[in-house]
């Protein structure tokens, strides 16, 4: 179903971390929460650096790019590095984004300054593990789809405490986003914080429900994402694996341990006898 969807090919898409630091949203699961304490200072990385590693992931054969912040994040700095981004990697770039929310007047000039799309989810216990309505996440997808931009969401993060009914029901949301993918991700547990105290879900039984998620979400949503990128998870069906440089809300660390290289996802999917698309991605430009 998997093969289908995708029509034979899967992607890597690549994300660059651009700031770390405190953040008053507060989500249980990430090590940016204010609440945490482990980053008790704001930094971000320098332009010249963003740039450069956003064209290595290019060089690298990456079918797309996104830049990540913080929800905190300033939203017009964040638009200036989106256009010098665009304008560094060329007009055939994919270019999305994983940035707080904002409404229409923000997803058009996340249009206007060359974002294609962006990556948003409603995560498992939204405004109860974290200071975010559900509500204020899909009014911002709601708003990035009416400004054109495609969507890109998965059921996350996942743990052990976390009912068949409520990953039903996530399902079933991320379907309706009529996404380019959604698929399935674990937490991974921040060291001292009290849902470290839940544990982890294995990848086996990840690779279940991110089968589950598949089979729910049709043979219209393209690509089915799994996180961090595992053969198990490939072999249950996913189609796509992310690469990773800079910050990362699951790594205590300001330039993340956890992420793999473009290569490394690549020969993942490859050793699952998965075809990866070369170029632009395909499900992002609507080419499958």
């Amino acid at each position: 179903m998997s093969t289908e969807a995708a029509q034979g090919l899967a992607e890597v898409h690549a994300q660059v971390g651009i700031n770390a630091g405190p953040c008053p949203r507060n989500c249980a699961f990430c090590s940016f929460a204010s609440c945490h304490g482990i980053f008790k200072t704001a930094t971000v990385l320098g332009l010249e650096e963003i740039i450069e590693r956003c064209d290595q992931f290019q060089q690298a054969g990456a079918n797309a790019i996104y830049l990540m912040t913080t929800a905190n994040f300033s939203f017009v700095e964040f638009l200036e590095i989106g256009r010098e981004v665009r304008a560094a990697l060329g007009p055939e770039a994919v270019l999305l984004a994983n940035t707080g929310d904002f409404g229409r007047e923000g997803a058009e000039a996340l249009r206007q300054a060359g974002f294609q799309g962006i990556y948003h989810a409603v995560r498992l216990r939204e405004g109860k593990v974290t200071l975010i309505k559900p509500e204020t996440r899909l009014r911002t997808i709601r708003a990035a789809q009416e400004a054109g931009l495609s969507i890109a969401t998965c059921v996350e993060p996942v743990g052990g405490e976390h009912s068949v009914e409520e990953l039903t029901e996530m399902t079933l949301l991320t379907r309706d986003m009529a996404p380019i993918f959604s698929g399935a991700a674990r937490r991974i547990p921040i060291p001292g914080t009290i849902l470290a105290r839940e544990g982890i879900v294995t990848e086996a039984e990840m690779a279940l429900i991110l089968a589950v998620v598949r089979l729910g979400i049709g043979y219209d949503v393209p690509l089915n994402c799994t996180h961090e990128p595992n053969g198990m998870g490939v072999l249950a069906g996913a189609s796509i694996l992310w690469a990773e440089e800079g910050s990362n809300p699951r790594d205590v660390q300001k330039q993340t341990n956890r992420g793999y290289s473009v290569e490394g996802c690549q020969t993942i999917l490859r050793e699952a006898h998965w075809k990866v698309a070369e170029g632009p991605s395909p499900a992002v430009l609507g080419k499958r």
